[in-house]
C-alpha cells in the first residue's frame, strides 16, 4: 500500500489512537494501588514492585511484562486489582534471561486474587517450558479471604504454585526468592521451596500463622519479628539463607547469585546476523485497515516484519487464504503461518473479505507445520481469522477432516510456537492458529485484536433470533423496533467481550503490544525458547 494515500494515513492514525488508549490505561495500571499507597510504602523503607524490578535487571535491558492487563476491569466490587496485584515479566540479570515475579504490596497488601494465582502460574509455566531461572520478590498478605473459594483448592489455584516449585527444582531450573515484606500462611512455602531465600531485616517476615492467629489458636502472645523476622530465620530456624539490611542490598545480592550460575544448554535454533527489513516496519500501522471488514495484503505486512523483507513462500499458489513462509526475524530462522483475507462471494452473492480457512489452506498449513518440526524451526502464527469455511460445498469436501488435521499438527508441534493476534481470532480458527489453548510459548495481541467464538454481529443475530423465538412462544413477540433494540443490546455486550482488553484481563493473551514492536517480541521469545529442549515431533493420527 502506498504510504502517501489517504487510506494509509487514516489507518495509521487509527492505530495511533488505539495505542494511545493502551498506553493511557497502562499508565494507570503501573501506579498499582495509587500514589498515596506508594508513598506509604516508601515511608516503611520499602520499594515498590516495579522499583525493585528496575534495580534487579540489567540497566537499559528490555523488560517484557507479562499480564500487565491481568484482572483489568475485574473485581470492581472489591476495589479492583490492577495487574492482578503482581508484576511479572522477562528481563536480563547479569546478561542472563530470567522470569521475575514481584508482589505489588500497594494493591490489597499484595493479597492473592484468583487472577493473581493464574498470573503466577503463567509465569512459572513460561519458566518451566523454556528452562529459565525464576526470581520471586515476595511481599504478600496471602490469599484474599473474601474470594478464597476461587483461589484455594483447585488444580489451577494457589496450591499448584508450590507443586510447580517442586517440579522446577527437579528439572534443575534455578529459583531464587527474596522475602521483602509479608509472607504468610501457605504463601510461606513458595520462597522456602526455592533453591535460595533472602530476607530483608525489619520489613521481611515469614510464618505459617501471624501473631493474631497464634494467639487465637494456642493462646501464645508473640510479636511479628520474634515469630518470623529476619533474625529468627537466619539465626535460629535456619529457614532463610541470607539476611539483608535493605531492599537495594537484597537485589544486588540476587544479581551476584545469578552471575555465578552455569551457562545453560541451548536448543540450537538457527540464527545469523540480524538485518533490518528493507520496507519500513512503521508502515505496518498504515497497512492494517481501520475497518476490520476491509481486505489487505498480509504479504506486505510480513515484508515489514522480516529481515531484509525476504520471504520464501511455501506452496504460494495453493491454499491462498493462509500464507506459509520461511523467513528470518532479527536473525532467527522462523516458519510463518498467517491468515490472508481473500475477496470472495457468499451464498447470497455478496462480497466478503473474511480470513477464512479453506480445506486446501488447512492442508497446506498442516504440511508446513510438520516441515518446520522436522527442521527444528520455530513457528510464528499471525491471526486474522474468522474460522473455517462452512456450507454444503465445504462440508462435502471434508472441511472438518482437513481442519482437524491442522489442529492436530498444531497440538503436537514440539518446536516453540509464538502467536500474534493482529485482527480477528474467531472460533476453531483460534485453535488452528495456535490460540492460548495450544501452548504458544508466548501469545500477544495488537490493539486491533478480537477474540471470540464469532463476530459480534453474527453472534447477536443468532442470540436475537433465539430470544425472539422464545418471546413468540410466550405471546410477547417484539415489534421490529423492539427486535432491533434487543439486537443492539446483545451486540454491545458481545462486542465488549471480544476486545483485546477483555482477553488480556483473563490472560488469554500475555500482553497487548505496539505492532511496530512485533519483531522485538518474536526475537525475545525465540531467544528465551532457545534455553529449552525440543522433543521429537510425533504428529499422531493425521488421516490422508
Amino acid at each position: 500500500m502506498d504510504s502517501k494515500t489517504l487510506e494509509f494515513n487514516r489507518n495509521s492514525d487509527h492505530m495511533s489512537i488505539l495505542m494511545a488508549e493502551v498506553n493511557k490505561k497502562l499508565e494507570k495500571i503501573i501506579l498499582g494501588g495509587g500514589k498515596e499507597r506508594i508513598a506509604k510504602l516508601h515511608e516503611e523503607n520499602k520499594l515498590t514492585a516495579r522499583e525493585r524490578i528496575n534495580l534487579l535487571l540489567d540497566k537499559d535491558s528490555p523488560f517484557f511484562e507479562i499480564g500487565a492487563f491481568a484482572a483489568y476491569d475485574m473485581y470492581q466490587d472489591h476495589g479492583g486489582c490492577p495487574a492482578a496485584g503482581v508484576v511479572a515479566g522477562l528481563g536480563r540479570v547479569e546478561g542472563r534471561m530470567v522470569m521475575v515475579v514481584a508482589n505489588d504490596a500497594t494493591v490489597k497488601a499484595g493479597a492473592w486474587f484468583p487472577m493473581t494465582g493464574k498470573k503466577n502460574l503463567r509465569a512459572q509455566e513460561i519458566a518451566m517450558e523454556n528452562r529459565i531461572p525464576i526470581i520471586y520478590l515476595v511481599d504478600s498478605a496471602g490469599v484474599y479471604l473474601p474470594m478464597q473459594d476461587e483461589i484455594f483448592p483447585d488444580k489451577e489455584h494457589f496450591g499448584r504454585i508450590f507443586r510447580n516449585n517442586a517440579r522446577m527444582s527437579s528439572m534443575g531450573i534455578p529459583q531464587i526468592s527474596a522475602i521483602m515484606g509479608s509472607c504468610v500462611a501457605g504463601g510461606a512455602y513458595l520462597p522456602i521451596m526455592s533453591d535460595e531465600a533472602l530476607i530483608v531485616d525489619g520489613t521481611g517476615s515469614i510464618f505459617l500463622a501471624g501473631p493474631y492467629l497464634v494467639k487465637a489458636a494456642i493462646g501464645e502472645e508473640v510479636d511479628q519479628e520474634t515469630l518470623g523476622g529476619a533474625r529468627t530465620h537466619c539465626e535460629i530456624s535456619g529457614v532463610t539463607d541470607y539476611r539483608m539490611p535493605d531492599d537495594t542490598t537484597c537485589l544486588q545480592t540476587i544479581r551476584k547469585l545469578v552471575s555465578k550460575m552455569g551457562k545453560p544448554e541451548k536448543a540450537g535454533f538457527d540464527r545469523v546476523a540480524s538485518r533490518k527489513p528493507r520496507l519500513d516496519p512503521i508502515e505496518i500501522s498504515g497497512i492494517m485497515p481501520e475497518n476490520p471488514a476491509k481486505p489487505y495484503d498480509m504479504l506486505e505486512l510480513l515484508k515489514r516484519l522480516v529481515d531484509d523483507s525476504d520471504i520464501t513462500q511455501y506452496k504460494a499458489d495453493y491454499g491462498k487464504s493462509i500464507i506459509c513462509a520461511y523467513a528470518r526475524i532479527d536473525g532467527w530462522a522462523v516458519g510463518i503461518v498467517a491468515n490472508q483475507r481473500l475477496v470472495v462471494k457468499n451464498a447470497a452473492g455478496e462480497m466478503q473479505f473474511g480470513g477464512v480457512i479453506y480445506s486446501d489452506s488447512a492442508d497446506k498449513a498442516t504440511r508446513f507445520i510438520m516441515n518446520c518440526n522436522q527442521k527444528k524451526i520455530p513457528l510464528v502464527f499471525l491471526h486474522d481469522v474468522t474460522g473455517f469455511m462452512v456450507g454444503k460445498r465445504s462440508e462435502h469436501g471434508g472441511i472438518i477432516k482437513d481442519g482437524a488435521k491442522m489442529v492436530n499438527a498444531v497440538a503436537n508441534s514440539t518446536v516453540p510456537k509464538f502467536s500474534v493476534v493482529i485482527g480477528n481470532s474467531f472460533g476453531a480458527g483460534n485453535y488452528a492458529m495456535c490460540g492460548k489453548a495450544y501452548d504458544p510459548r508466548l501469545i500477544v495481541a495488537w490493539p486491533t485484536a478480537k477474540i471470540a467464538v464469532m463476530g459480534g454481529t453474527q453472534a447477536a443475530r443468532v442470540l436475537t433470533q433465539i430470544q425472539v423465538s422464545s418471546l413468540k412462544k410466550q405471546g410477547k413477540a417484539p415489534d421490529p423496533e423492539g427486535e432491533q433494540a434487543l439486537f443492539e443490546q446483545i451486540k454491545e455486550k458481545y462486542d465488549s467481550q471480544t476486545t483485546p482488553y477483555y482477553a488480556a484481563a483473563r490472560l488469554w493473551v500475555d500482553a497487548i503490544i505496539d505492532p511496530r514492536a512485533t519483531r522485538e517480541f518474536i526475537s525475545l521469545g525465540i531467544e528465551m525458547a532457545d534455553h529449552g529442549i525440543v522433543e521429537k515431533f510425533n504428529p499422531g493420527v493425521l488421516q490422508t
